[in-house]
């Protein structure tokens, strides 16, 4: 069984998880598969990913099989953008769940800040190419997801891409109910997050690492842009430990008490994502890799730039 990190509530939550975005229709259900035989048993969908049914028909397959039980699996979803306004939250949350056929998430996350626009378009622009933002306020649709877990729909709530002053602000709103059990944030080697990673822990609040190795399949990678995969003081060190650079690059935020959520669709390279726990790295080792730090950063959302609660302006 993987190592978990315990979050407030006292729930453990699996150190490594299996990452879906991007994972096409047509292989996330044998993705799924795989890693529940190669020993994950967390889990991280998002209703805007576009694949949750097929995340749901791997897992019922594997309960089916007796590999595993419901009650094993730590299964994380988020709330899109375009359902921020408090009468949308429960129906939202309750569409993941009927796609991903279970009757409660783990954690429930809300996916950014960032209220859009109701309606179909999951991002709604202006002429512009900029987002239309909804007249909400992340502070209700909070409250929204408080009444989630009253009703028995999430055993815990966090957030995703939020800043340190956006955590503040949930935390100081009077007559908080349920404070965020986790942020999951874009981390690794190039944007080490130190500042915002310290914050959330300080509080108790877990954090996820997304897009750990890089991002290297994102859509809109340049071929200049650095390649973390390829950093020969990365592979220097992966060879001293016989293990693969995504290995090292997932241990590094292992050490740091950070969640990792890398993504593949590739049995083989999602047994060795797994395969962390048989190692460690060196206090020279951590402090290599955490000052390869660019503040460099692979997911900008950059159609939310002009958004009141656009994340990324704040040093952390």
């Amino acid at each position: 069984m993987a190592t978990c990190v315990q979050l407030y509530t006292g729930a453990g939550m699996p150190v490594v998880g299996l990452g879906t975005w991007k994972s096409a229709a047509g292989q996330v259900k044998a993705a799924v598969m795989a890693a529940i035989d190669a020993g994950y048993r967390h889990f991280d969908c998002a209703y805007v990913y576009q694949n949750e049914n097929e995340v749901g028909e791997g897992i019922q397959q594997k309960i089916k099989e007796g590999v595993v039980k419901r009650e094993d699996l730590f299964i994380v979803s988020k709330l899109w953008s375009t359902f921020h306004e408090k009468p949308l939250v429960k129906g939202a949350c309750q569409k993941t769940l009927a796609d991903l056929k279970l009757d409660y998430l783990d954690l429930y996350l809300m996916h950014w800040p960032l209220g859009f626009k109701a309606g179909e378009e999951l991002f709604p622009t202006d002429d512009k190419g900029m987002a239309i933002p909804s007249n909400t306020d992340f502070l209700d649709t909070w409250e929204a997801m408080e009444e989630l877990v009253d009703c028995g729909l999430v055993k815990a709530i966090g957030v995703s891409n939020f800043n340190h002053e956006q955590i503040e602000r949930i935390l100081n709103k009077p007559g908080l109910k349920h404070k965020p059990a986790n942020n999951q944030i874009e981390c690794n080697p190039y944007l080490t997050q130190e500042k915002l990673v310290n914050y959330c822990q300080s509080k108790g609040i877990a954090v996820t690492a997304y897009s750990p190795l890089g991002s290297p399949d994102r859509p809109w990678a340049k071929p200049e842009d650095p390649s973390l995969l390829d950093d020969p003081k990365i592979k220097e060190i992966a060879a001293k430990h016989n293990k693969s650079t995504a290995q090292v690059l997932l241990r590094f935020q292992i050490q740091r008490n950070v969640i990792v959520i890398p993504k593949s669709v590739t049995p083989q390279r999602i047994a060795e994502n797994f395969k962390v726990f048989d190692f460690k790295l060196t206090k020279e080792e951590m402090a290599t890799i955490f000052s390869f730090n660019r503040n460099w950063r692979a997911y900008t959302m950059s159609t939310g730039k002009t958004h009141k609660d656009y994340p990324f302006n704040a040093e952390y």
